[in-house]
């Protein structure tokens, strides 16, 4: 780096480093070794337990490791009262979270935790309670997550795992309200976008939304996502929305006011290639479910074209799949 002084290691310290470097990998192999023959011989105890630990510390990406561990708990838990299986739960839970601060995107860690939570026995008294403090649990943690990195994929997936699971259902409106907040924090979040989706069919599958509540609630959502689309215009995640929002058949009327806003913000970012594609693709839509007249449609169709065509010098790594695109 800049401005920072390297210092050469003599002979004897680059060896002392070498040898150092050796000795870990050799620790490593002869720990992997003996986990793995612990496994093929399905010695399933604490000591094993205690093995897997020291192996997943070092590489909490081994899968294989995270399958036995849990053989290991599996067999572990039928000689153990509700509240012991609980606090081998937690300690895993607590294992795993230390993990996730530095390896937010791997899959085996996140996965390990389902099981866990999937894994509390039935509770003394009130079994909603008791599960509930646990999910509520993951909840924080999982929103702590997303504090950090709030475009971490996998902890938006987990948080819709968590909160279909929640033993008693928090209101879709306050999802809502989360993903808004992470959505104008940082316009391309595409999860959060994308999680926006999955909330809103939600909300209008279960409360048997009318057709004419689903248009009005798109109308307002128009309006956030195109702040996203002129804050940047060059991002993909508010354009995939849009597309969303719009949709295979939508009304005439609302297809037409979206087509001349796109012009408006094509005439203030001419080289934008989001915005040249989607108004091609939606001029193409519209010449496809208007009725006016062959030739409305023609005039429609060349003006596509041209857009295409403008694609390929402002995009010419994708010229050839614009000419393709261009061609009907």
């Amino acid at each position: 780096m800049h401005g920072i002084k390297r210092t050469r290691l003599t002979p004897q310290a680059a060896e002392a480093k070498r040898l150092k470097e050796l000795s870990k990998i050799e620790g490593y192999l002869a720990l992997e070794d003996e986990v793995l023959t612990r496994k093929r011989t399905k010695h399933l105890s604490e000591e094993s337990l205690g093995k897997t630990t020291a192996l997943l510390d070092l590489n909490p990406e081994f899968y294989t490791i995270w399958n036995f561990r849990r053989d290991i708990l599996v067999s572990l838990f039928p000689s153990l009262s509700p509240e012991e299986v609980v606090s081998h739960l937690t300690s895993d839970l607590r294992l795993t979270t230390s993990y996730l601060l530095v390896h937010p995107k791997v899959y085996w860690i996140w996965n390990h935790r389902k099981w866990c939570l999937e894994s509390v026995p039935v509770g003394p008294g009130d079994t909603v309670k008791w599960k509930e403090e646990f999910w509520q649990g993951e909840l924080k943690l999982v929103e702590k997550m997303l504090d950090a990195d709030a475009r971490n994929f996998h902890a938006w997936d987990y948080r819709r795992y968590v909160l279909a699971s929640l033993p008693v259902q928090r209101p879709l409106s306050d999802e809502m309200r989360y993903t808004q907040g992470k959505i104008e924090s940082n316009f391309s979040n595409f999860s959060a976008w994308h999680c926006r989706t999955k909330t809103l069919l939600a909300i209008w599958e279960n409360e048997g939304t009318s057709e004419a509540q689903v248009r009005k609630t798109k109308d307002q959502e128009f309006e956030l996502v195109t702040q996203a689309l002129w804050t940047d215009p060059g991002d993909q995640s508010g354009w995939l929305y849009y597309r969303w929002l719009i949709g295979a058949e939508p009304p005439l009327d609302v297809l037409e006011r979206e087509i001349q806003n796109i012009r408006d913000l094509y005439e203030a970012e001419p080289d934008s290639k989001w915005c040249i594609n989607a108004l091609a693709h939606y001029i193409l839509l519209l010449a496809r479910i208007d009725s006016s007249g062959a030739d409305k449609s023609s005039v429609m169709k060349d003006e596509a074209r041209r857009l295409y065509r403008r694609l390929e010098d402002v995009d010419p790594d994708r010229r050839e799949r614009y000419k393709e695109m261009g061609e009907w």
